[in-house]
């Protein structure tokens, strides 16, 4: 066959782009050249994204930029897109293969010898699509994102699909249900990625609070068995549920020699209705008593939250209810989310649309105030001392890293060794950023 390049493209999720790396992994190891996206490639593989109408949009955008790039590259789509949509997906022109959840983890099961149809076959050609009921999708598809030439954080898949059925969300749909693999393989491959030189590991996952052992919710219990992994300097959760997340795990993670005091913790509103609306597992009491326990247990922790606007219901005064409770929360920062219909979800049928200019509007206002807050929290941190690690990404003369809570950094390039957790000295706030020297 030659030496053939691959370009991959991850959209959406850490979860996504763990994975898209575990497919490089698999490319490389059968002897592809694996170039960036923008470079001519022989093979092009999407995996997709379907959590707004834009993700499905971005699809067609790429593969349009990879034909651009590569007239006769042979393009695979996969992933949620894949999944829930496989026709709509294989009619995009110039798309070869589609494949399904289950099937992107046996991709070269699939493909014809890479070989794309020309002259008169390309004219009438379908796109092969191989894309099963997810009810067959219960496969874990092992994935962690530390490969050649990648970052100082490495991505590890603790846990996939979600049986929680929010009614905005079409996961559940595309990724099937909440599966997680034993607690002994994750802590083999966490010993991997330390051999790989890696210091930090992010836990990721559809609904990581979810892991579980012979039925029973086991995040503790892996949570205390990657702490003694050597060789990782931290450890970081990604976005967990409120009604997951218990004090026993809090107090473990803030009291850990290891695990960041950074927590993700999706909100959605901050309105009772609209959580039932949206069948969600907690109300807004339960939310706040979560949020101010960690903020009272450790003031200069990370917390994060995820708030959807426009979902249908949403009058002026929710949003303003919502607004309120948001600000009085100790939250250091927002993901600001644009109600979006998906097609066979429940969300769609109900009354009472957002029109989507007010939407965007909404948006925006939440986004300056999670701006607000994060220039707050930063700016609480000068004259104190962070422990930084140093990501290698130099942007006139400075490097960057982030600290255990999730604040940004920039310090001299000159002065910071990449890879390695160092103490800086924070002096000064800029937008999105504080300023640090090395000590």
């Amino acid at each position: 066959m030659g030496q053939k390049r691959v370009a991959l493209e991850s959209l959406g999720c850490k979860l996504n782009y763990a994975e898209t790396i575990q497919i490089e992994k698999e490319f490389r190891r059968r002897g592809f050249d694996v170039v960036s996206a923008t470079d001519p490639a022989d093979v092009v593989v999407i995996n997709t994204c379907t959590v707004t109408r834009s993700a499905d949009s971005d699809c067609r955008q790429f593969v349009r930029r990879a034909l651009r790039n590569s007239p006769d590259a042979y393009v695979i789509v996969t992933g949620c897109y894949a999944q829930g949509k496989p026709e709509e997906v294989a009619q995009i022109e110039g798309v070869s293969l589609v494949l399904g959840s289950r099937e992107k983890f046996h991709l070269f099961d699939y493909v014809d010898g890479f070989t794309k149809a020309s002259g008169d076959l390309a004219a009438n050609y379908h796109a092969r699509v191989f894309a099963g009921p997810i009810e067959e999708a219960v496969e874990f598809g092992a994935a962690d994102s530390a490969a050649e030439g990648s970052r100082t954080r490495a991505f590890l898949k603790i846990q996939d699909g979600c049986d929680f059925n929010c009614t905005y969300c079409t996961i559940p749909s595309v990724r099937g249900k909440s599966r997680s693999p034993s607690i002994a393989s994750l802590v083999e491959e966490a010993k991997r990625i330390a051999d790989r030189g890696f210091r930090e590991i992010v836990l990721s996952g559809v609904n990581v609070g979810d892991f579980s052992v012979d039925g029973r919710h086991a995040l503790l219990d892996l949570l205390m068995s990657l702490e003694k992994v050597e060789g990782i300097s931290r450890l970081r959760v990604s976005s967990i549920e409120p009604n997951l997340l218990t004090k026993d795990l809090i107090d473990f993670v803030l009291g850990s020699g290891k695990f960041c005091n950074h927590f993700h913790i999706p909100l959605q509103s901050g309105v009772d209705e609209l959580l039932r609306k949206m069948r969600r597992r907690y109300n807004t009491k339960q939310y706040q008593d979560t949020i101010n326990y960690i903020h009272e247990v450790c003031p200069d922790a990370g917390i994060g939250a995820d708030v959807i606007v426009g979902f249908p219901g949403e009058t002026n005064e929710a949003f303003e209810q919502s607004y309120v409770f948001i600000e009085r929360l100790p939250v250091t920062y927002l993901h600001v989310f644009t109600y979006s219909e998906r097609d066979g979800t429940p969300a769609a049928g109900l009354q009472s649309h957002v029109d989507p200019r007010v939407r965007r509007k909404r948006s925006e206002i939440l986004r300056m105030l999670s701006f607000r807050k994060r220039y707050e929290f930063n700016r609480r941190h000068v004259g104190k001392i962070a422990s930084v690690l140093v990501e290698e990404e130099v942007k006139n003369g400075k490097v960057f890293g982030f600290s255990p809570n999730y604040i940004r950094v920039e310090m001299d390039a000159g002065t910071a060794r990449f890879n390695e957790v160092t103490d800086v000295l924070i002096n000064g706030v800029s937008d999105s950023t504080v300023i640090g020297q090395v000590i």
